[in-house]
């Protein structure tokens, strides 16, 4: 199944099922991919998370039903899910400014999320450069921490991740360590054995021994898709993704492998209009 047919089968999943306590598993296992990596093609493509889309969706509906027809709240927040009629109402609110029975008096504007519109862009003008290298198994070294995949919290704790590893001197102490054959820290997804969470590490590639502070982890052997990055961070890296997964993937024939993901950052500014990184994906 081609990238563009797995995500359509995703998004009619999820809208034929929206009354239905779906998880990400049954979803993820509708288009053939893990749970893992469909969140994060996801929540990198739309900018938000599977709960929120399906969240945003089913307030929605919730909506035009108080609108369009004589049910009752606390039937409205059994119907989308919601286990009373507080918790209901506290969500409606947060998503529309109003309250469920301000609503249904037409009292307030509504925010409507609509359904899914896959757009590929398929632009070409812009050449993207990258290349296809095969690797064998290696070993980082550095810190991990697991984040839940749900409401973008791993967005949020991936972002203090590196605040702390950059203000207490720990990147400087791994660069130190960095003897393997990638160079630069490295920021690694890893999936989780843990439903709906994944494990991030702040590494880098290393040949010996674990100093103490640190733990280590062996990257299998895996053909890369190594994707050039040019520009400031995060906005030149962030926008690489995008344009990975709205470009390059639907027009090249290759599509992503069970593995981890690699961006790789080199000596020099993050900050700085012309600095060199890398975004490296298994790929089949």
């Amino acid at each position: 199944m081609g990238w563009v047919e797995s995500l359509q089968v995703a998004i009619d999943f999820m809208e034929e099922n929206l009354l239905e306590d779906i998880s990400i598993e049954e979803i993820s296992k509708a288009t053939n991919s893990s749970p893992f990596h469909f969140q994060r093609t996801f929540s990198i493509l739309t900018e938000t998370s599977v709960g929120e889309y399906l969240r945003r969706r089913r307030l929605t509906l919730a909506a035009q039903d108080l609108c369009t027809s004589d049910i009752k709240i606390i039937d409205a927040a059994y119907k989308y899910g919601y286990d009373t009629p507080e918790a209901f109402a506290k969500a409606f609110r947060r998503q529309h400014g109003i309250t469920p029975s301000e609503a249904r008096k037409f009292m307030g504007k509504l925010n409507s999320y609509n359904r899914l519109v896959i757009q590929v862009n398929l632009k070409g003008a812009e050449p993207m450069q990258y290349t296809i290298v095969e690797k064998e198994a290696f070993r980082i070294t550095g810190l991990s921490r697991r984040f839940s995949l749900l409401n973008g919290e791993n967005e949020k704790g991936i972002s203090l991740l590196w605040q702390e590893v950059n203000g207490d001197g720990t990147s400087e102490e791994l660069a130190m360590l960095n003897n393997g054959i990638v160079k630069g820290l490295l920021g690694v997804c890893v999936a989780s054995s843990e439903e709906n969470e994944m494990d991030y590490w702040v590494a880098v590639a290393r040949d010996g021994e674990v100093p103490g502070k640190f733990d280590s982890y062996e990257v299998p052997a895996l053909k890369w898709a190594v994707f050039a990055v040019n520009g400031a961070m995060p906005h030149a890296i962030q926008n690489k993704w995008k344009e990975i997964f709205t470009e390059w993937f639907p027009s090249s024939g290759y599509q992503h492998a069970a593995g981890p993901e690699l961006e790789v950052y080199p000596d020099g500014d993050p900050y700085s209009a012309d600095y060199y990184s890398e975004i490296w994906i298994p790929v089949m």
